[in-house]
Parts: structure tokens; C-alpha cells; sequence
């Protein structure tokens, strides 16, 4: 696959007015292939903000390497008609309509003025085009920054938390345009704290905590590496079938009245454990990570210094901070 942005050694740190400083990137890597949905994910004051203001140009960083649609950071004015961006919280007038304020963007932007149409409905604005943009809900707002960023057709779309505002609907149909606009070939790189959307839209995703990449790959391969060989079992014969499995070698602990089982990378294992005690089974199933507990358990400490390591092709740990055997 074609990288539409790679990154490779950002830093950058911010002086503080008496002295002193913060350090915001710390060699940060990254990688966005094309036409994927790609997920940007870490604690607030993690360097996600300024990784995307970096790539569009409005900071500078001290060291490292960018890329976006094939050419270097210095370049970016020659690609950035193909980029379309929403980076914090965007400001609109309050007392412009929503057509007048994309009409007013196009035209900026040499767009052509049946793309705003375009746009409000796919947005879920069409209706609301002719409503002033002060009467908007945060949610609207959110809705009508999405839409200025697609008014240019973009082959990038960069989202810094799209959902913001938005209600359960709201979200299902962001999650639908986002899926939706991959499959028509743009790549999308979207920040967000919800986690669960983020599972369910990216297909690949990168972790940063203290301005470092703590993990990297495809969602599905970061959640199988963090996976803790865990099963959930249902018996009604609960004390005796823990008696078994713990005789087994397994790993045993009581909730809500089930048993979660570890140690066991074969489920056969546990079924036939206890079908040899004529403890009978109502339900064994495996217990997934989701991508809230890996966010947490990876972003809990600091990044500890070394090399970035491959975990069977697919996914980036940094050293020391997620185990897996390949």
C-alpha cells in the first residue's frame, strides 16, 4: 500500500515565557495508508493536537520527518488543495447561515458553488442550511466543520474529534460517513476519545502517549497482541468447576457469577477438564480486549525508552510496554 503520511523522529518542544519548557513530540512515528480509516489515539496532553498541526503546517517542528501525499512538509502548499482539516474547535460567525458560511469557504477556496449543496446533505445539514450558525448546538457546529472540510473533495481528510457534540445518532452517521468516504478512496486520519467508534470505524490505528508511539498496527492485530488468553465460563456447578480448573493448571477467578479463565490458549482444554469431572458447561466463550482497556493499560505510564520492535508484521509496541509472543 501507498503511504499518504508518514512521520518518522517528530520532536518538538514549546518554551514556556519564564524559562523552562515542555516537551510535546519526543521522536514520534507514524504511518497512514491509503484509503484507510485510520485512528489517532491518546491522553490529553499526549501530542495529538500538535502532530496534526504539524502536518498542516501550522507549527513547526524541531526535528524529524514528514510526508503527506508523497511529498515533504516543506511542500505541503503544493498539496494542500487535496487536504481537508478540522484541528480543535473550528469558529464560525454566528450570525452567517450555514450555506453562507461554506458559500463564503468555496469561494475562498476556488471550489465550485454546487459542492456546498453537496456537502450540507451529506452532513446531515441540508435542512438547516438557511438557519444562522449562533443557533447551532455543539453537535451542528461539529456537523458544519466536517462539511468545510469536504467542500474541497479532499484525497486527506484529518478529523481532530469529529463527535464532538454529537448524540447517539449523530455519531452512527459520522461513523457511516467515515466508512463510506474510504470506501470511495479518501483516507481519513481521525482523533477521538471515544474509543468504542474508534474500533468499530478504523482499520488501523496509532497510540501516542508523552509524545511517543506506543503502539501501531491493525486494530483487530493490536486487540489480538493484548489479548489475555481469558475465556468466560458458565456452570452451575460453580465451586466445584473452579476446584477443576485450578487442579488444570488454570487460572481462575469468580464474577458476577461466572468464571473467567486464564491460561488456557486452546478452550478444548477447559470443556474437557471439566467434562471429565461431569462438570457441564452452559457457556464458554472468549473474553477480547477491547480497544479502551489497550488504550489504558498502554497509556497508564511513561513510554519507556528503546527501539520499536514488529509483532507478527502488523503491530509496532514500544519496547517494554506491551509483551507478545509472534
Amino acid at each position: 500500500m501507498t503511504a499518504v503520511i508518514e512521520i518518522r523522529g517528530l520532536r518538538k518542544n514549546f518554551r514556556g515565557l519564564r524559562g523552562g519548557g515542555k516537551v510535546a513530540l519526543d521522536g514520534f512515528d507514524m504511518t497512514v495508508e491509503a484509503g484507510q480509516v485510520h485512528g489517532f489515539l491518546g491522553p490529553n496532553g499526549s501530542g495529538k493536537t500538535t502532530t496534526l498541526r504539524t502536518l498542516l503546517g501550522l507549527v513547526r517542528a524541531d526535528a524529524g520527518q514528514m510526508t503527506v501525499l508523497g511529498r515533504p512538509s516543506s511542500e505541503y502548499a503544493a498539496v494542500a488543495h487535496r487536504v481537508g482539516a478540522i484541528v480543535e474547535s473550528p469558529a464560525f460567525f454566528g450570525n452567517f447561515t450555514a450555506r453562507k458560511t461554506l458559500s463564503l469557504l468555496a469561494a475562498a477556496g476556488g471550489v465550485e458553488p454546487e459542492r456546498v449543496r453537496k456537502v450540507l446533505e451529506r452532513v446531515g445539514l441540508r435542512d438547516r442550511e438557511n438557519e444562522r450558525v449562533k443557533t447551532f448546538s455543539l453537535g451542528m457546529k461539529q456537523r458544519l466543520a466536517v462539511a468545510s472540510a469536504l467542500l474541497k473533495g479532499p484525497e486527506l481528510l484529518i478529523l481532530d474529534e469529529p463527535a464532538n457534540g454529537l448524540d447517539p445518532g449523530g455519531i452512527h452517521e459520522m461513523r457511516t460517513l467515515l466508512r463510506d468516504l474510504a470506501a470511495e478512496g479518501v483516507t481519513v486520519l481521525v482523533s477521538s476519545h471515544i474509543l468504542s467508534e474508534i474500533e468499530q470505524v478504523c482499520d488501523t490505528v496509532t497510540i501516542i502517549s508523552r509524545g511517543r508511539r506506543v503502539v501501531a498496527g491493525p486494530v483487530g492485530a493490536v486487540l489480538a497482541a493484548h489479548s489475555k488468553n481469558e475465556h468466560l465460563v458458565r456452570v452451575k456447578q460453580l465451586d466445584r468447576a473452579r476446584e477443576v480448573l485450578e487442579g488444570a493448571g488454570l487460572t481462575v477467578s469468580a464474577v458476577d457469577g461466572h468464571l473467567v479463565v486464564g491460561g488456557a490458549t486452546d478452550p478444548a482444554v477447559i470443556s474437557e477438564a471439566l467434562g471429565r469431572a461431569e462438570v457441564w458447561l452452559t457457556e464458554l466463550s472468549p473474553v477480547g480486549a477491547d480497544l479502551e482497556s489497550v488504550f489504558l493499560d498502554l497509556t497508564a505510564t511513561r513510554p519507556l525508552p528503546g527501539a520499536y520492535r514488529q509483532v507478527d508484521d502488523t503491530v509496532q509496541v514500544e519496547s517494554g510496554q506491551l509483551e507478545v509472543v509472534a
